[in-house]
Protein backbone atom coordinates (compact mmCIF):
# COMPACT_ATOMS: atom_id res chain seq x y z
CA UNK A 1 0.00 0.00 0.00
CA UNK A 2 1.42 3.26 -1.26
CA UNK A 3 0.33 5.12 2.85
CA UNK A 4 3.00 2.56 3.84
CA UNK A 5 5.93 4.33 2.27
CA UNK A 6 5.34 7.11 4.43
CA UNK A 7 7.00 8.95 6.07
CA UNK A 8 10.06 9.45 3.76
CA UNK A 9 13.85 10.08 4.69
CA UNK A 10 15.12 12.79 2.83
CA UNK A 11 18.45 11.91 1.72
CA UNK A 12 21.21 14.57 3.47
CA UNK A 13 21.80 17.30 0.93
CA UNK A 14 25.89 16.93 0.24
CA UNK A 15 27.71 20.39 1.59
CA UNK A 16 28.70 21.70 -1.84
CA UNK A 17 24.66 22.17 -2.10
CA UNK A 18 23.91 23.60 1.57
CA UNK A 19 26.09 26.49 0.72
CA UNK A 20 24.47 27.69 -2.39
CA UNK A 21 20.47 26.23 -1.41
CA UNK A 22 19.11 28.94 0.05
CA UNK A 23 20.05 31.52 -2.37
CA UNK A 24 19.55 29.00 -5.19
CA UNK A 25 16.12 28.49 -3.82
CA UNK A 26 14.61 31.51 -3.82
CA UNK A 27 16.34 32.86 -7.33
CA UNK A 28 14.35 30.16 -8.75
CA UNK A 29 11.32 30.79 -7.37
CA UNK A 30 11.77 34.49 -8.27
CA UNK A 31 12.29 33.33 -11.87
CA UNK A 32 15.92 35.34 -11.83
CA UNK A 33 17.09 32.56 -14.39
CA UNK A 34 16.21 32.68 -17.70
CA UNK A 35 15.20 28.67 -18.08
CA UNK A 36 13.55 29.44 -14.73
CA UNK A 37 11.10 32.20 -16.35
CA UNK A 38 10.26 30.25 -18.85
CA UNK A 39 9.47 27.31 -16.81
CA UNK A 40 7.55 29.94 -14.92
CA UNK A 41 5.56 30.77 -18.35
CA UNK A 42 4.84 26.91 -18.41
CA UNK A 43 3.61 26.58 -14.93
CA UNK A 44 1.07 29.26 -15.74
CA UNK A 45 -0.89 26.46 -16.55
CA UNK A 46 -1.08 25.19 -12.56
CA UNK A 47 -2.24 28.39 -11.39
CA UNK A 48 -4.56 28.63 -14.14
CA UNK A 49 -6.17 25.31 -13.46
CA UNK A 50 -6.70 25.85 -9.53
CA UNK A 51 -8.23 28.84 -10.38
CA UNK A 52 -10.76 27.63 -12.96
CA UNK A 53 -13.42 27.28 -10.37
CA UNK A 54 -14.02 30.77 -8.86
CA UNK A 55 -16.69 31.25 -11.04
CA UNK A 56 -18.51 28.48 -9.26
CA UNK A 57 -17.57 30.02 -5.53
CA UNK A 58 -19.84 31.99 -3.30
CA UNK A 59 -18.31 35.56 -2.69
CA UNK A 60 -17.43 34.43 0.85
CA UNK A 61 -15.47 31.07 -0.05
CA UNK A 62 -12.57 30.71 1.83
CA UNK A 63 -9.44 29.50 0.57
CA UNK A 64 -6.24 27.57 1.97
CA UNK A 65 -3.00 27.58 -0.13
CA UNK A 66 -0.81 24.91 1.08
CA UNK A 67 3.15 25.66 -0.04
CA UNK A 68 2.33 29.36 -1.19
CA UNK A 69 5.17 30.20 -1.85
CA UNK A 70 5.97 33.97 -3.21
CA UNK A 71 2.24 34.50 -2.66
CA UNK A 72 1.68 34.02 -7.19
CA UNK A 73 -0.83 32.01 -7.15
CA UNK A 74 -3.06 35.41 -6.25
CA UNK A 75 -2.25 36.85 -9.61
CA UNK A 76 -5.06 34.16 -10.49
CA UNK A 77 -7.62 34.71 -7.60
CA UNK A 78 -10.50 37.23 -7.14
CA UNK A 79 -9.70 39.87 -4.28
CA UNK A 80 -11.88 39.73 -1.57
CA UNK A 81 -12.72 36.31 -0.47
CA UNK A 82 -10.90 34.81 2.59
CA UNK A 83 -7.63 33.69 1.95
CA UNK A 84 -5.17 31.77 4.44
CA UNK A 85 -1.74 30.01 3.61
CA UNK A 86 1.03 27.86 4.47
CA UNK A 87 4.19 28.59 4.04
CA UNK A 88 7.17 27.45 6.02
CA UNK A 89 9.37 29.66 4.38
CA UNK A 90 8.77 33.53 5.25
CA UNK A 91 11.79 34.49 3.14
CA UNK A 92 9.83 33.59 0.05
CA UNK A 93 6.53 35.98 0.87
CA UNK A 94 7.90 39.07 2.89
CA UNK A 95 8.07 42.18 0.80
CA UNK A 96 5.37 40.38 -1.51
CA UNK A 97 2.93 43.08 -2.84
CA UNK A 98 0.63 40.12 -2.73
CA UNK A 99 0.80 39.99 1.63
CA UNK A 100 -1.90 42.62 2.20
CA UNK A 101 -4.94 39.89 0.49
CA UNK A 102 -3.83 36.95 2.93
CA UNK A 103 -5.72 36.89 5.86
CA UNK A 104 -3.99 34.63 8.24
CA UNK A 105 -0.20 32.86 7.99
CA UNK A 106 0.77 29.09 9.18
CA UNK A 107 4.22 27.48 8.76
CA UNK A 108 2.32 24.52 9.07
CA UNK A 109 -0.99 22.78 8.85
CA UNK A 110 -1.01 21.53 12.14
CA UNK A 111 -0.94 24.85 13.38
CA UNK A 112 -4.33 25.95 11.60
CA UNK A 113 -7.55 26.09 14.22
CA UNK A 114 -9.26 22.74 14.33
CA UNK A 115 -12.57 24.27 14.02
CA UNK A 116 -11.51 26.16 10.99
CA UNK A 117 -13.44 24.59 7.82
CA UNK A 118 -12.67 25.59 4.22
CA UNK A 119 -14.64 25.85 0.94
CA UNK A 120 -11.17 24.80 -0.67
CA UNK A 121 -7.88 23.87 -0.24
CA UNK A 122 -5.00 24.41 -2.76
CA UNK A 123 -1.39 23.51 -3.95
CA UNK A 124 0.74 24.39 -6.57
CA UNK A 125 3.89 22.38 -7.11
CA UNK A 126 4.52 21.50 -3.40
CA UNK A 127 3.26 17.92 -2.57
CA UNK A 128 6.07 16.58 -4.41
CA UNK A 129 8.48 18.20 -1.73
CA UNK A 130 6.30 16.41 1.53
CA UNK A 131 8.19 14.29 2.84
CA UNK A 132 4.77 12.88 5.25
CA UNK A 133 2.42 13.49 2.12
CA UNK A 134 -0.77 11.03 4.08
CA UNK A 135 -0.17 12.83 6.79
CA UNK A 136 -0.96 16.40 5.39
CA UNK A 137 -3.81 14.99 3.37
CA UNK A 138 -5.47 13.80 6.07
CA UNK A 139 -5.19 17.15 8.33
CA UNK A 140 -6.64 18.98 4.89
CA UNK A 141 -9.70 16.75 5.37
CA UNK A 142 -10.19 17.84 8.58
CA UNK A 143 -10.26 21.42 7.68
CA UNK A 144 -12.47 20.95 4.27
CA UNK A 145 -16.01 21.89 4.40
CA UNK A 146 -18.53 18.44 3.67
CA UNK A 147 -18.76 20.44 -0.02
CA UNK A 148 -15.31 21.25 -0.16
CA UNK A 149 -12.69 20.27 -2.49
CA UNK A 150 -8.78 20.17 -2.69
CA UNK A 151 -7.10 21.53 -5.55
CA UNK A 152 -3.75 20.65 -6.53
CA UNK A 153 -1.15 20.83 -9.55
CA UNK A 154 2.10 18.95 -9.59
CA UNK A 155 4.70 18.38 -11.87
CA UNK A 156 5.05 15.23 -13.80
CA UNK A 157 7.50 14.07 -11.83
CA UNK A 158 8.43 10.11 -12.04
CA UNK A 159 7.51 10.38 -15.88
CA UNK A 160 10.55 10.54 -18.81
CA UNK A 161 8.25 13.69 -20.23
CA UNK A 162 9.72 15.00 -16.91
CA UNK A 163 12.80 13.92 -16.84
CA UNK A 164 13.72 15.41 -20.46
CA UNK A 165 11.89 18.46 -19.16
CA UNK A 166 14.45 19.46 -16.20
CA UNK A 167 17.37 18.67 -18.63
CA UNK A 168 17.52 22.59 -20.04
CA UNK A 169 17.24 23.41 -16.46
CA UNK A 170 20.55 21.10 -15.48
CA UNK A 171 22.21 22.41 -18.12
CA UNK A 172 22.42 26.02 -16.48
CA UNK A 173 22.23 24.87 -13.07
CA UNK A 174 25.63 22.18 -13.93
CA UNK A 175 27.26 25.87 -15.97
CA UNK A 176 26.63 28.19 -12.89
CA UNK A 177 27.35 26.06 -10.12
CA UNK A 178 29.28 23.26 -11.58
CA UNK A 179 27.31 20.89 -9.76
CA UNK A 180 24.47 17.62 -10.83
CA UNK A 181 21.29 19.20 -11.13
CA UNK A 182 19.60 15.45 -10.38
CA UNK A 183 21.23 15.57 -6.72
CA UNK A 184 19.27 18.24 -5.89
CA UNK A 185 15.91 17.13 -7.25
CA UNK A 186 16.68 14.14 -5.59
CA UNK A 187 16.38 15.81 -2.53
CA UNK A 188 13.66 18.38 -3.40
CA UNK A 189 11.28 16.16 -5.03
CA UNK A 190 10.50 12.89 -3.08
CA UNK A 191 7.17 12.23 -3.88
CA UNK A 192 6.31 10.99 -7.96
CA UNK A 193 3.27 11.92 -9.62
CA UNK A 194 1.82 8.63 -9.34
CA UNK A 195 2.53 8.39 -5.64
CA UNK A 196 0.36 11.50 -5.36
CA UNK A 197 -2.53 10.32 -7.19
CA UNK A 198 -2.45 7.13 -4.89
CA UNK A 199 -2.74 9.45 -1.28
CA UNK A 200 -5.70 11.77 -2.67
CA UNK A 201 -7.59 8.96 -4.15
CA UNK A 202 -7.03 7.21 -0.65
CA UNK A 203 -8.44 9.95 0.83
CA UNK A 204 -11.19 11.41 -1.40
CA UNK A 205 -14.19 9.82 -3.24
CA UNK A 206 -13.25 11.51 -6.35
CA UNK A 207 -9.92 12.73 -7.57
CA UNK A 208 -10.47 14.26 -11.01
CA UNK A 209 -7.04 14.29 -13.03
CA UNK A 210 -6.27 16.83 -15.71
CA UNK A 211 -2.53 17.16 -17.81
CA UNK A 212 -0.51 19.80 -19.63
CA UNK A 213 -0.01 17.39 -22.28
CA UNK A 214 -1.11 14.71 -23.85
CA UNK A 215 -1.75 11.77 -21.28
CA UNK A 216 -0.66 11.29 -17.49
CA UNK A 217 2.69 9.48 -19.20
CA UNK A 218 3.33 12.56 -21.80
CA UNK A 219 2.60 15.41 -19.25
CA UNK A 220 4.82 18.13 -18.03
CA UNK A 221 2.11 18.54 -15.48
CA UNK A 222 -0.91 17.18 -13.48
CA UNK A 223 -3.80 18.85 -11.98
CA UNK A 224 -6.35 17.04 -9.24
CA UNK A 225 -9.75 18.43 -8.25
CA UNK A 226 -11.21 16.07 -5.39
CA UNK A 227 -14.29 16.12 -3.72
CA UNK A 228 -15.75 13.92 -1.28
CA UNK A 229 -13.60 14.16 1.35
CA UNK A 230 -13.40 10.35 3.25
CA UNK A 231 -13.26 11.53 6.90
CA UNK A 232 -13.47 8.47 8.39
CA UNK A 233 -10.72 7.47 6.37
CA UNK A 234 -8.82 10.53 7.58
CA UNK A 235 -9.56 10.41 11.18
CA UNK A 236 -8.77 6.15 11.12
CA UNK A 237 -4.50 7.16 9.61
CA UNK A 238 -4.54 10.16 12.06
CA UNK A 239 -5.42 7.92 15.04
CA UNK A 240 -3.33 5.22 13.27
CA UNK A 241 -0.53 7.61 13.24
CA UNK A 242 -0.71 8.67 16.81
CA UNK A 243 -0.57 5.73 18.40
CA UNK A 244 2.89 5.06 16.13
Amino acid sequence: MVLDRFPKQRAELPEAYRKIYNGHYLRNREGRYATTSLSQKLESWMHRKVAEDQADLSPDAATLEIGAGTLNQLKYEPAGRPYDIVEPFRELFDGSPWLDRVRDVYSDLAEVPATMRYDRITSIAAFEHIVDLPLLVARAVGHLKDTGRLRVAIPNEGTLMWTLGTMVTGFEFKRRYGLDYRTLMQYEHVNTAREIEDVLEHFFDSCRCSVFGLNRALAFYRFYDCSGPRRGQAAAYLARRSTA
